[in-house]
């Protein structure tokens, strides 16, 4: 099972009531912005999640109309981050330290920033305005289903 609160996505095991098996940080750049995005109520955007139909990967969604796919294999440290854009811009943002099969062809890319409100720990900058809040993954095929505004895009990998 899969949930989602505003800084983390969590992989739980329903037989085991402990804690989470994996946590993924999602939005930990945000932390030292916490006071100012409740004031203006971003704290309490409901991202969805959702995982894979092979249960290999996760995914969730974030502002700038990016959302975060991570490896939820046992020592897995794949870490995506993927723009829902009809041309994303083609810039390489962290890699994983063991590179996807399944998820190669998919570009890894950050947003342009010349609108945005926020800037992460690495200098990239976000538009709090821009959210993916929906994505599906389908059940049998690698793709998935992201709907940032008035758009839907689909990615196959």
């Amino acid at each position: 099972m899969l949930s989602r609160d505003y800084m983390t996505l969590k992989l739980w095991d329903i037989n085991m009531d402990s804690g989470p098996v994996s946590t993924f940080q999602v939005h930990e750049y945000l932390r030292p912005k916490l006071c100012d995005l409740y004031e203006n109520d971003s704290i309490f955007d409901k991202f969805e999640c959702c995982l894979s139909g092979d249960g290999l990967r996760v995914a969730t969604g974030s502002y700038s109309n990016l959302f975060r796919v991570f490896g939820c294999a046992t020592g897995s440290t794949e870490a995506t981050t993927l723009e829902a854009s009809k041309n994303p811009v083609r810039r390489q943002v962290q890699t994983p330290s063991r590179p996807s099969r399944s998820l190669s062809s998919i570009t890894r890319v950050v947003r342009r920033g010349a609108e945005t409100s926020g800037v992460d720990a690495n200098g990239n900058s976000f538009d709090f305005t821009t959210k993916l809040l929906h994505l599906a993954w389908h059940p049998t095929e690698n793709s998935i289903a992201c709907a940032a505004a008035n758009s839907l895009y689909m990615y196959y990998a």
